[in-house]
């Protein structure tokens, strides 16, 4: 009797419930306790810290043992297609949702709410996201944490090592074995301090920024919120139910934990342990899978971007004023893929990109400085559901790759 309640205080006290409610207690106490959580900023930041400190070297070996781990190139081929087809379907589609939800709401221009000021930002063109994509010296790529360089690299690497004689092959993959299992472990240990970490995140970004903000940009946030919450629940699901052939919403049971932590962080990349961990643990995804699929899609697939940034930039052309035709709205639907894909998977790096985006229809970047008070409420949502569609791709591509 006393080991069975021991079990079921486990299950009502494990991490994931403790994260649940570290959320809630933390918007009440930004709302009711702002002078006390206010001073939380250093415990948010050490846990998110704690979680990017592990990023880059999970992601090296992770993806270096995934592709040295196959047996020959035409494995690798098999699996990065179906990857990066899912990746782009899902950013179109999510693009295209944000668009249908403006033009349904149709936004009216607002005269009354004042900003001043301007966006700092470094130029992004097309030449320079094409640039982007290849390190110069990928030691400097390391220090940095910049996670597209060391994913190229890593797969370069990956990819010359699979063509060496067998001895050499197995003791350089046994090492980075070992070094992704031992940052695993790692991650465990981290994950266990998720409560403190979200409470402490959470209160702050209310008390900082306070509920009222997110009034006066009422249109604005609504329409993200039902575009995300569509493609979270709608689109992403009947994909993995229709062309993957499971139950999406028994599959979020299993993942929750790294959704939570997602929205919690605002951060892909710090999400990324949390969210190898249960892709693999949880939900049963072959770790060859989930160690290729997820820290790309951690870079590559940003759905909630793509579609956050196409709304924003329809809300700042409603403010000025500007009433975007057909042809414009298609030019956002593919700069705003393509913006997203070059976006960090780091908090509010959609803001960065999203001067591609604005650029491309003639709309001052000025206006940027506007939604950036909600911002960070919004990065929240998006990035939860970037994981959420990093995860359905994971599982969606081992069923495809386990029925071959």
């Amino acid at each position: 009797m006393e080991e069975k309640n021991k079990n079921v205080r486990n299950k009502l006290f494990n991490v994931e419930n403790l994260t649940l409610i570290a959320i809630v207690l933390g918007i009440i106490s930004g709302v009711y306790l702002k002078d006390v959580v206010i001073h939380l900023k250093l415990v948010g930041d050490a846990f998110l810290n704690l979680l990017k400190m592990i990023t880059i070297p999970l992601i090296f070996a992770s993806i270096f043992v995934s592709i040295a781990s196959l047996s020959s190139i035409n494995d690798l081929k098999n699996l990065g297609l179906k990857a990066l087809a899912y990746y782009f379907s899902t950013t179109f589609l999510a693009v295209l949702t944000g668009l249908l939800i403006v033009n349904i709401i149709n936004f009216e221009p607002i005269s009354n709410i004042g900003f001043s000021g301007t966006v700092e930002h470094k130029p992004f063109t097309l030449e320079a996201l094409l640039k982007s994509f290849i390190p110069s010296n990928i030691f400097k790529s390391l220090s940095e944490g910049k996670v597209l360089h060391v994913i190229i690299f890593s797969m370069l690497f990956a990819l010359a090592v699979l063509t060496l004689e067998k001895t050499k092959k197995e003791l350089i993959t046994n090492f980075f074995d070992g070094v992704n299992d031992a940052m695993l472990t790692m991650a465990k240990w981290i994950i266990n301090l998720s409560p403190i970490g979200v409470f402490a995140l959470i209160s702050y970004i209310v008390a900082e920024k306070g509920l009222g903000a997110i009034i006066s940009l009422w249109q604005y946030v609504l329409a993200v919120v039902i575009g995300l919450f569509i493609h979270a629940f709608i689109n992403l699901p009947a994909i993995g139910f229709i062309i993957g052939r499971f139950n999406p919403y028994k599959y979020f049971l299993k993942v929750k934990e790294a959704i939570l932590i997602a929205f919690s962080t605002s951060s892909s990349s710090a999400t990324l342990p949390v969210s190898l961990e249960v892709a693999e643990k949880k939900a049963g995804i072959d770790k060859k899978v989930a160690g290729f699929v997820l820290p790309l899609g951690a870079t590559v697939n940003m759905d909630g971007t793509a579609l956050y940034e196409a709304v924003a930039v329809m809300f700042v052309a409603s403010v000025y004023g500007i009433d975007l035709s057909l042809t414009q709205q298609i030019i956002i639907f593919f700069t705003a893929s393509l913006a997203a894909i070059g976006a960090a998977g780091i908090p509010s790096a959609g803001l960065v990109t999203m001067t591609l985006v604005f650029s491309a229809v003639g709309i001052p970047l000025e206006g940027i400085a506007l939604i950036l008070v909600v911002d960070r409420f919004l990065d929240m949502l998006r990035t939860a559901t970037n994981v959420w569609g990093d995860l359905i791709g994971a599982k969606l591509i081992s069923k495809y790759i386990s029925r071959d």
